[in-house]
């Protein structure tokens, strides 16, 4: 449905006529009025000469009394004018300068219309239906602040209907349901309220709720029937008929066919009458532009013969220089024209070697990032591993502060390259959401447990409050939501002393589709944030000073978390006085695993199996890895729980191993010369179909995760590992071998 603009801004006229100035004499005001009402009876007669010939003195008159309600509407009129006779550019300029001037006068019914204005000239185009949007919500934003609610209802009516034209059905019926309780409980016109309900029926019918969408649509082509209702039935009959055609009903598709044709001869006699109407001011408007243009010529002309007529001779001189300078200037455009066609050849050519230099090095950045962050993790697993496995060892217990400070620095070199990474990738848009299940509680509470060494150094105490009505079975994407709260859970941690610190998840509402709409809450009672700083910080590499100078880091979290955010189409929220500690807030959608657990999620498998490390006892298992270093603290780190690791030092050398010998499980290197990982797998699954085998790796997972799993691979272990995962990663893949190959 697309908002016509004469009836609305007739509408718009009478509605805010009172917030025009009072400065303007009582002659001036009548004159703007006079100007506004010639203006519109000549738009509605579809006569666009005049109305353009009015609106313009309006804008003239209006800026020499400095009045900016009426200079809006002179603007807004021409946009208007210049969109119906299909100058869609021109139409656009004037919206875009009406919408500029409300902005300046600061006056919110007017920005309202302004915005709106634009949303339904950007809403007709599928390359612009995103900018119509952000122009619905920001007129919404205004009308519901000024407590607008029909006006807010009526945007809603086109909000939704270009979610729907654009496949995001989801969005609409947000939309819908929000429009729907406006209608419960204010006076909403009859008419408005069914195209609510006929958009209600084209979302059941994109949701592919064939049997729901005919009976709305249904209930809707009935009451468009009995009130005659032609657009509203046009509209309706179309969509039955398809969702007739999707149900494969014919004999009444082809029924609501010959309603929905009956309907667009009526409307098509109406628009006939009315195209009619507009090609002749149409018409009229562009024969007076050329006849302006032609009597301007004219008078040039008829000046010039004057100025001339002396005599004969000066005419003949006159016209001889006239003609001599008018063959040099020919001579010396064409000069000029193949000069900067040159240059412009020479432009294009740099334009496309440069464009080729761009795509080069974005490539040559990618790969950089690539090969670096894998050769960093990689070394990172030798300290970390070393340092986790001196840690364990009772004989260095004098050592142990120090080697936790090891640790601890590792893994912040870690976080580091992980941020600036997922930075990297976050700019290049290469970055989606994925849809796997995962299990809340387990989520959160292994976020809290990787920060028990900062919550000790600083002396924080984290609370944790889940709400109970949250699922904890899940859909969705765990390491993303992951990094976002790690990110705001380490700021608080790192940036506070002797304090406390909450974790909140809070259910907001229950959509359909068994979607939680829920908010996440991280605040703390520290030092906060002063109001000038809390722009600042969620720009990257930007910190504030802290009172706990042993941390600086790298100021990239908050960034990541805003940019990360924009996946969910969500924003962070901060609440924060210096003194009063910091509240970070947002709110997110999280969708309900309904799906039933079966062999493959491990269900017969019993908890004590997968928490014991005892399941690794006796096991023998395979470390394929090209690295030394990293070899020897795999095998350490497997013997230390009694199990037998044997090395092969490449996917050639683990193929063969596996041919000869039996193992329970095979940790398998991806990155390494001759045969790499995948090949490797693929070929140990021709023989071996049941074998668990697990990724170690140190790939960016993001470019090579379906590559991996495609393989055969089982599960995945990223390097550098946290010892925990590592076991329970394996534990996990040896219970279920056991289960399911005893």
């Amino acid at each position: 449905m697309k908002f016509k603009r004469p009836l609305l801004l007739l509408f718009f006229i009478f509605h805010v006529l009172h917030l025009s100035a009072q400065n303007t004499t009582a002659q001036e005001k009548d004159t703007l009025e006079f100007l506004i009402d010639k203006t519109n009876d000549a738009y509605d007669l579809f006569n666009y000469k005049d109305a353009i010939n009015y609106a313009s003195q309006l804008i003239d008159k209006a800026t020499k009394y400095d009045e900016d309600y009426y200079k809006f509407l002179g603007y807004d009129i021409l946009g208007g004018i210049y969109s119906d006779t299909g100058d869609s550019i021109q139409g656009r300029v004037y919206s875009e300068r009406a919408l500029q001037i409300a902005r300046l006068s600061k006056v919110d019914s007017l920005i309202a219309w302004g915005a709106l204005n634009m949303g339904i000239l950007f809403s007709e185009n599928k390359r612009t239906y995103k900018k119509a949007i952000r122009y619905f919500k920001e007129s919404i934003a205004i009308n519901e602040k000024n407590n607008e609610l029909n006006q807010v209802y009526l945007i809603y009516i086109s909000l939704a209907w270009t979610y729907l034209d654009n496949d995001r059905p989801d969005e609409a019926y947000t939309i819908l349901s929000k429009a729907k309780s406006i209608s419960e409980k204010h006076k909403i016109k009859y008419v408005d309220k069914l195209y609510i309900e006929l958009l209600f029926g084209r979302y059941y019918h994109a949701k592919r709720n064939f049997g729901r969408a005919i009976g709305q649509l249904d209930y809707i082509a009935k009451k468009a029937d009995k009130d005659s209702l032609i657009d509203l039935a046009l509209e309706t009959y179309e969509h039955l008929t398809i969702s007739y055609k999707k149900a494969k009903n014919y004999e009444k598709a082809l029924s609501s066919l010959q309603k929905h044709n009956h309907y667009k001869q009526k409307a098509y006699t109406l628009e006939k009458i009315q195209e009619t109407e507009k090609a002749r001011a149409k018409f009229d408007l562009k024969q007076a532009q050329n006849d302006l243009e032609i009597a301007i010529k004219e008078k040039k002309y008829a000046d010039q013969l004057a100025s001339q007529s002396k005599s004969l001779t000066t005419i003949f001189i006159a016209s001889t220089i006239i003609l001599v300078l008018a063959f040099i200037s020919l001579i010396l455009f064409f000069k000029t024209r193949k000069k900067y066609i040159n240059q412009l050849k020479i432009k294009n050519n740099e334009l496309v070697i440069a464009k080729e230099k761009a795509e080069k090095l974005s490539k040559i950045k990618t790969k950089f990032l690539s090969t670096v962050s894998h050769e960093l993790r990689t070394t990172l697993y030798g300290i970390i591993g070393i340092s986790t496995l001196l840690k364990d060892d009772n004989n260095l217990k004098a050592y142990q502060e120090d080697l936790e400070s090891l640790k601890f620095s590792a893994d912040y070199l870690l976080a580091l390259i992980n941020d600036v990474l997922l930075l990297s990738k976050m700019d290049a848009e290469a970055i989606s959401l994925a849809q796997i299940p995962y299990q809340l509680d387990t989520l959160v509470k292994s976020i809290i447990k990787s920060f028990e060494f900062g919550l000790q150094e600083n002396n924080n105490k984290l609370h944790l409050e889940i709400d109970d009505k949250l699922p904890n079975s899940l859909i969705g994407d765990p390491v993303r939501l992951s990094q976002i709260l790690m990110n705001l859970v380490g700021n608080a941690v790192k940036f506070n002393t002797d304090g406390n610190i909450w974790l909140q998840l809070n259910l907001v509402e229950t959509l359909d589709h068994n979607i939680y709409r829920t908010r996440f809450t991280v605040k703390d009672d520290g030092q906060g944030i002063p109001l000038d700083k809390q722009k600042l910080i969620f720009d990257e590499f930007t910190q504030i000073d802290n009172k706990n100078h042993s941390y600086k880091g790298t100021g990239l979290g908050l960034s990541i978390v805003k940019k990360l955010l924009r996946l969910y189409n969500s924003q962070i929220h901060l609440k924060s006085e210096s003194g009063q500690g910091s509240t970070f807030s947002f709110s997110i959608n999280l969708q309900k695993n309904i799906r039933q657990f079966n062999e493959t999620d491990n269900s017969s498998i019993s908890s004590d199996k997968i928490n014991g490390a005892s399941l690794i006892d006796n096991t023998h298992i395979l470390v394929v890895d090209d690295n030394k270093i990293n070899q020897r603290i795999t095998q350490k780190i497997l013997e230390r729980y009694n199990a037998k690791a044997s090395i092969a030092n490449d996917g050639n050398e683990a193929v063969a191993m596996s041919r000869k010998n039996k193992y329970d499980l095979i940790l398998m290197d991806i990155n390494m010369p001759k045969t790499n990982g995948i090949e490797a797998a693929i070929k140990i699954r021709q023989f071996e179909k049941n074998i668990p085998i697990i990724a170690l790796t140190a790939v960016e997972l993001d470019e090579i995760r379906k590559e991996i799993t495609d393989s055969g691979i089982n599960d995945i272990i990223h390097k550098p590992f946290d010892k925990d995962e590592f076991l329970t990663i394996i534990v996990k893949n040896l219970a279920a071998y056991q289960v399911n190959f005893p």
